[in-house]
């Protein structure tokens, strides 16, 4: 069976790629889980990611909390903003299909833009919290 975390990981992924407002502002295929060398700005990155024990006494389960990052070069926290908003509309509360686990629920936590210390570099953070079980 997939492992819970990777199962959530390409559910994401899936429906990011497949999320047209998103692709249109960043460009199609600029959603990376390791990003090549050659990456154009703007772009999306899966960050940190904790994985958490959240069985019952009857029932398997995990707490997810992971991060994605938005990455741009645009002057301004403009480009940032939008795609932060784009992530969030796409993800709070979707019903996502995972291989081998049931999505009990998927929740926005937080977002945060900030400029990167290169001084040209901003990139917005934003926070979702995630309930999986073990498909039937």
């Amino acid at each position: 069976m997939t492992s819970a975390n990777w199962a959530l990981q390409k559910a994401i992924f899936t429906t990011l790629s497949g999320a047209a407002p998103l692709t249109a502002l960043i460009g199609a295929d600029r959603i990376y889980d390791d990003v090549p060398g050659d990456a154009e700005f703007p772009y999306v990155t899966f960050g940190q990611s904790q994985l958490r024990d959240w069985s019952t006494g009857s029932d398997g389960g995990h707490e997810h909390v992971f991060t994605l990052n938005v990455w741009s070069r645009e002057n301004g926290r403009r480009e940032v903003t939008e795609a932060m908003g784009l992530l969030e509309a796409a993800l709070h509360d979707a019903e996502l299909t995972l291989d081998g686990h049931r999505l009990i629920n998927l929740r926005h936590e937080f977002s945060e833009s900030r400029r990167e210390a290169d001084g040209e570099t901003y990139r917005g953070i934003i926070r979702y919290r995630a309930v999986t079980e073990p498909a039937p």
